[in-house]
């Protein structure tokens, strides 16, 4: 499992993630204060406090090419 951080500050910003984490079989979830949701889950993702970075947690070890992907949208 794999963990870091991410910020999605527009409404294409959420559509790329959603389209981008959609096309991997593993499970990603994304953790806003003490609520988790499904990262594939548009309507989940908009239920969340977008004003600050939200932690993803990757529950696959092999995604690497998930990471490059999503560079824009991480972190620290």
């Amino acid at each position: 499992m794999k963990t870091f951080n991410l910020l999605l500050s527009s409404i294409n910003d959420v559509k790329d993630f959603v389209n981008i984490v959609s096309k991997y079989d593993f499970d990603v979830d994304l953790t806003s204060g003490r609520y988790v949701v499904d990262a594939k889950s548009i309507m989940g993702i908009f239920s969340l406090d977008l004003s600050k970075p939200i932690k993803v947690e990757v529950h696959s070890d092999d995604c690497d090419g998930f990471m490059d992907e999503l560079s824009k949208f991480i972190v620290q």
